[in-house]
């Protein structure tokens, strides 16, 4: 049996909304299994509210969050990931530092909910859009035979997690 706690980065540039949903999923889902993190390239002050009102109409954990660097994942002292996700095209295309372990890396793609325009019930549609598509996509993950799947596999599976 395969016991290992996996870590799992959720990046995105100012990792207060997207990264945020997938670390509290990551961590609510995973339980046992993973643990999730948020980090941005460009983090903002601090986690957006909505992402934490929406994460508490889904009765996660809204408390710990806060908007960090990702180079905190890259220092002596931090935990060895086993996976860093993009969940925004920009962080994407941006040059990611060094991540100890060379952890297998995805990219799960969605629209910014902090960037819709409108009334609030736009933006808090907009919060639990993306809320449900991480959550989709993290079961489809936690779902993965890992401990049967060789790397390649796994980078396809992890990969075509994001198309989903």
């Amino acid at each position: 049996m395969d016991y290992k706690v996996r870590h799992v980065l959720f990046v995105c540039t100012g990792n207060s909304a997207r990264s945020i949903l997938a670390e509290g999923l990551m961590n609510e889902l995973g339980r046992g299994r993973f643990v999730g993190h948020s980090a941005g390239s460009h983090p903002k002050d601090r986690p957006h509210p909505l992402a934490l009102q929406t994460l508490a109409q889904f009765r996660l954990p809204t408390d710990g969050f806060r908007s960090k660097s990702w180079d905190e994942f890259s220092r002596p002292g931090a935990p060895e990931l086993d996976f860093v996700i993009t969940v925004c095209d920009q962080a994407a295309g941006e040059a990611c530092p060094h991540w100890p372990g060379q952890p297998m890396t995805a990219h799960w793609g969605l629209p910014d909910p902090a960037a819709v325009q409108g009334g609030p019930e736009d933006q808090q549609k907009a919060f639990r859009d993306a809320f449900v598509a991480l959550r989709r996509r993290i079961e489809l993950m936690l779902a993965l035979p890992l401990q049967s799947l060789d790397a390649m596999a796994l980078q396809r599976e992890m990969q075509a997690i994001g198309q989903r």
